[in-house]
């Protein structure tokens, strides 16, 4: 390292010193760094140097750097790109993933930086390149490969590109078109109209219709005509020719070589951490990916020599020349590299100083050349004591403690205390910000519980689970590991000894051990750690002197007495808990309270005189870890994750069950797509998960996991994603409606036929709500956004879209198109289903008709038409949607969509222009309070405010701004309720806590 030359390259001064991707291509042998306007822009014939620098919890920067070799690169340049890789590692503080990215062949997470896709271009540098004002609008054929991280390919236009196995869109300048091969993947068709909105957006400025053909379906749609006469005419398609791109790589077991002076030796020895020295390189072989691991005090030289040394074991081995390679520095292992051992122990204290000792000194060596290494050796910050999310207050708290096979349930008193050697089962019932209703179910397991109140308690919480057909979050917690929302249900909540079940008492009695439990008259000695709702922990210790710790309180019971002792280090808030620890206890009783220092005679008596005790600050180190987003496998009983980089909700798809790693808490969510008997697996698939992440990251085995279904997914989840509740359980425009009453043939067509009814009607139907497939609900969110408000089709296309909308609907109403469905649904009496259908068809049909023929009638008059279109509709809904039909394993929809009704009745009447602006004035059934108070429904402001001494009964107490006069609405909140409605949720919610109508 003395001798060799450090050379400054200047495009790299200043970078990696905030969170962001900073990207340079490589130009006359240079790199260059690109404008921020031209990031996503790839061309095939270049190579690109690509810094990814990610801020962690604690504050210390995470480093990526990827070099992407374009298929037409040359070799020269490509070697340019990987040499100056290790050079701008080198000037980081050589502590930097390294990751070779060969185009079509990228990682995950190198595409994850440019969600949705990217989309290479032909040329290069070397070749020139057009200006965006020179080029003419050119149609272009894609071909789309992937679940979440999406591969995106351009190829040829022609019909010979098509097959029956894959994605296509094919971009034209004024329609985009989805070409669904009839055997592609459900995953794969959602995930292209991501990328049909990335193209929309991006070339066409938003402006740009969007049409969907289903391969082998040929319906008489406009749509689908137009999509063939772009390729001549229609005509079958051919078989998919295997190309270089369908080769999936096969990951083999891994095999580990030395690196010394570019000479690879096999290690043949069973995987081990400690067989990686830090002054050497190794090269981990998996097959599919190569994995280069650098020792942190190795020298620039050798880790240029390694990575030469790999280029020629790739070709010597005859791999690939797309094969990936990630270079991990020591002490910044990814999970994919740690994985391949047999286990991989977290590093200690010692170790991580180590690691901070190996960087200052590269730091140093650097200084000495000359290198800016401002910033490389920032460290971890302190971080802020944020309060995590917590469960809305004021619902219903119950709590079961397990006796035998049986549940005893705990009188309110009682709420908040746990023995230590008992298992209980905790339902909490409430509303969250949107009005919906949520549970939090959850078994806690005690530290010195037996096993068969531990296996009794799992089964009593899955069958309440199953019988709340799976909308609550399910929870496993143990003593010591309960987490914040958990904790705030109880005020205060506090852990004592021994147990009150008959399972305990009999394995005290067997084993001839002292029963501890606690005793309300006895003495107990009890630990105040907490500073508030969501981290007080209270525990009972035991009775003795050598407990004390001057950083905590304590409350001693000494029968009928009760101090509370304040340690000279604790906080405020540790003393107001105490008081309130000791109320919860002994209510009523009076309490002395004594600081440490002051104590009497009496109190040291009770816990056996005065001994020495603690007066430091017991630190425990707490693991600083970014959550992490996974999808699993399980070959040969073993579990297998892949991580999903810079996750979103978009992510979780509804076919599949993931896992969230927080690192205090494990999720197992699991999509409504997911076969019941598969979602009844969570916790065991769960707990292989936990198994896998304690011998590779280093989390506890009693961390609490979490069951989460689809559409249930609870506050302290969703905080973890950018969460949009719309696009977890979609709530579609009259379609959800027929997709349960019709097995169309053609669900993409038919959900577009039934967006364009909606938008014809421009009323928002039903509250039914639907668990489509990723495709489906993507497509409701791309017509959905269409017919609120992107443009509307030019030319004839009121005619034409009205005579669609009637087509589809009077298919789904029509009995004789229901196939064999219709056989199996319940018979109704007499021919109501038959009137009514035809009630809702002439009311619709009268309703679209009319708007067609006159542009002169009024505005009332359509609004009428519409309303009596839409009751005849909810006619036929409230007769036939009480009996849903049942889907034979044939049915196409059977699997694809299941839908729900909310409890909510359609108004009588719906204003024509009502959702235009996606208004969210509540439905509030006014019957129950117009009885309660004596016919009336509207009440003075003093009355309906939440601490009002008069309150008012009967009402929905999450809707009180409802029962406000119109005058006295304007005078609260400066504007008409009209005004009001129009504004986004969260600006309601706010304004109504500010009024106290919250």
């Amino acid at each position: 390292m003395s001798n060799a030359k450090v050379v400054l390259e200047p495009a790299f001064q200043g970078v990696g010193h905030k969170p962001g991707t900073e990207i340079w291509r490589i130009e006359d042998f240079k790199p260059v760094p690109l404008p921020k306007s031209d990031y996503g822009k790839f061309y095939c014939g270049d190579s690109y140097i690509v810094l990814q620098t990610t801020c962690n919890k604690g504050g210390a920067y995470l480093l990526d750097i990827h070099f992407w070799i374009g298929k037409d690169s040359s070799q020269d340049e490509a070697g340019t790109a990987a040499i100056k890789t290790i050079e701008l590692d080198t000037m980081l503080g050589g502590r930097a993933v390294q990751h070779r990215e060969p185009q079509g062949y990228e990682s995950d997470k190198f595409l994850s930086y440019f969600k949705p896709c990217i989309i290479p271009m032909e040329g290069g540098f070397a070749s020139g390149f057009k200006k965006p004002e020179e080029e003419k609008f050119e149609t272009r054929l894609y071909i789309c490969k992937g679940k979440r991280a999406i591969r995106v390919k351009e190829v040829p236009f022609s019909r010979s590109s098509l097959n029956h196995d894959d994605v296509f869109i094919l971009d034209t300048e004024k329609k985009i078109y989805q070409f669904n091969g009839a055997n592609s993947n459900i995953q794969e068709r959602a995930k292209a109209l991501e990328v049909i909105q990335h193209l929309k957006e991006k070339y066409h400025d938003g402006v740009c219709n969007v049409a969907i053909v289903d391969d082998g379906k040929l319906q008489a749609e406009s749509d689908s005509g137009e999509f063939w006469v772009l390729f001549g005419g229609f005509a079958p398609i051919g078989k998919k020719a295997v190309s270089d791109d369908d080769v999936v790589l096969e990951t083999t077991a891994p095999k580990l070589y030395s690196i010394n002076n570019g000479q690879l030796k096999l290690e043949d020895i069973v995987l081990t951490k400690s067989i990686l020295e830090n002054t050497k390189c190794f090269l981990l072989d998996c097959g599919a990916e190569l994995f280069v691991w650098v020792g942190r005090v190795t020298q620039v030289e050798d880790r240029k020599t390694a990575s030469a040394a790999v280029e020629k074991f790739i070709i010597k081995e005859n791999r690939p020349k797309t094969t990936r390679i990630t270079q991990v520095i020591q002490g910044y292992e990814n999970h994919t590299f740690k994985s391949k051992f047999e286990s991989w122990p977290a590093s200690s204290t010692a170790g991580n100083s180590n690691t901070e000792e190996g960087r200052i000194k590269v730091t140093a060596l650097l200084k000495q050349k000359g290198v800016d290494v401002k910033g490389i050796s920032k460290s971890s910050a302190p971080v802020n004591d944020e309060v995590p999310p917590l469960l809305d207050g004021g619902g219903k708290l119950e709590v079961w403690c397990i006796n035998g096979s049986a549940k005893t349930a705990l009188p309110k008193e009682e709420l908040g205390k746990f023995y230590s050697g008992d298992c209980y089962i905790v339902l909490y019932t409430y509303h969250s910000g949107d009005k919906k209703e949520e549970f939090y179910l959850t078994y806690w397991i005690g530290k010195h519980s037996v096993r068969e109140d531990q296996e009794m308690v799992f089964q009593i919480a899955n069958t309440l689970w199953n019988s709340m057909k799976g909308r609550p979050v399910l929870g496993r917690i143990y003593q010591g590991k309960e987490p914040p929302q958990f904790v705030a249900l109880f005020q205060p909540m506090v852990i004592l000894k021994g147990g009150i079940s008959s399972g305990y008492k009999k394995f005290v009695e067997e084993k001839g051990q002292k029963d501890e439990t606690y005793c309300a008259d006895g003495i107990a000695l009890i630990r105040v750690s907490g500073t508030s709702v969501h981290n007080n922990k209270t525990l009972q210790v035991d009775a003795v002197s050598t407990s004390l710790s001057s950083t905590d309180c304590f409350i001693l019971q000494s029968k009928n007495v009760m101090f509370t002792w304040i340690g000279n280090s604790s906080s405020y808030e540790q003393q107001q808990w105490a008081g309130k620890v000791a109320e919860f206890l002994k209510p009523g009783v009076a309490v002395k309270h004594c600081k440490e220092g002051t104590e009497s005679s009496t109190f040291w008596s009770a816990i056996g005189g005065k001994q020495n005790y603690t007066s430091k600050n017991v630190s425990t180190d707490v693991a600083i870890r970014e959550p992490h987003l996974y999808t699993f496998s399980l070959r040969n009983g073993k579990l297998e994750v892949t991580e999903v980089f810079n996750f979103s909700q978009d992510d979780l798809l509804t076919e599949d069950t993931m896992i969230l790693d927080t690192h205090s808490e494990v999720f197992v969510w699991m999509g409504q797509g997911v076969e019941t008997k598969e979602k009844q697996k969570a916790f065991e698939i769960g707990e292989k998960y936990v198994e896998h992440a304690v011998a590779f990251e280093g989390i506890s085995p009693d961390v609490p996991l979490y069951k989460v279904i689809e559409g249930n997914e609870p506050c302290f989840f969703r905080t973890y994603f950018s969460w949009d509740s719309t696009r977890s359980v979609v709530t579609l425009n009259i379609t959800s409606v027929f997709q349960n009453l019709t097995c169309a043939s053609n669900s993409a067509l038919f959900v577009n036929d039934m967006y364009k009814i909606a938008d014809i009607l421009k009323v928002l139907p039903f509250h039914l709500r639907i668990h489509g497939n990723s495709f489906e609900k993507k497509l409701s969110v791309l017509f959905g956004m269409r017919s609120e408000g992107g443009p509307k089709s030019s030319g004839d296309g009121g005619p034409t879209q009205r005579a669609s909308a009637l087509a589809a609907l009077s298919s789904a109403l029509n009995p004789s198109s229901q196939g064999k469905q219709s056989d199996e649904r319940p018979p109704s009496s007499g021919d109501g289903g038959h009137t009514q259908r035809a009630s809702a068809m002439a009311a619709l049909s009268s309703s679209i008709n009319t708007s067609s023929k006159s542009q002169t009638q009024s505005h009332s008059g359509q609004g009428s038409q519409r309303a009596a279109a839409v009751a005849a509709l909810s006619n036929v809904l409230t007769a036939e949607g009480s009996h849903s039909p049942h889907h034979g394993r044939g049915s196409p929809t059977a699997d694809a969509a299941k839908t729900e009704l909310a409890p909510a009745s359609p108004p009588p009447e719906i204003e024509p222009d009502a959702t235009e602006t996606g208004r969210t004035e509540p439905d509030v059934s006014q019957e129950q309070t117009a009885n309660e108070n004596g016919g009336q429904t509207i009440f003075s402001y003093e009355r309906l405010i939440s601490k009002s001494t008069d309150p008012v009964s009967g009402i929905d107490y999450k809707r009180r701004e409802t029962y406000l006069a119109d005058s006295e609405f304007q005078t609260v909140f400066g504007m008409t309720k009209e005004e009001f409605y129009e504004q986004p949720r969260w600006k309601q919610e706010l304004q109504k806590k500010k009024a106290d109508l919250f």
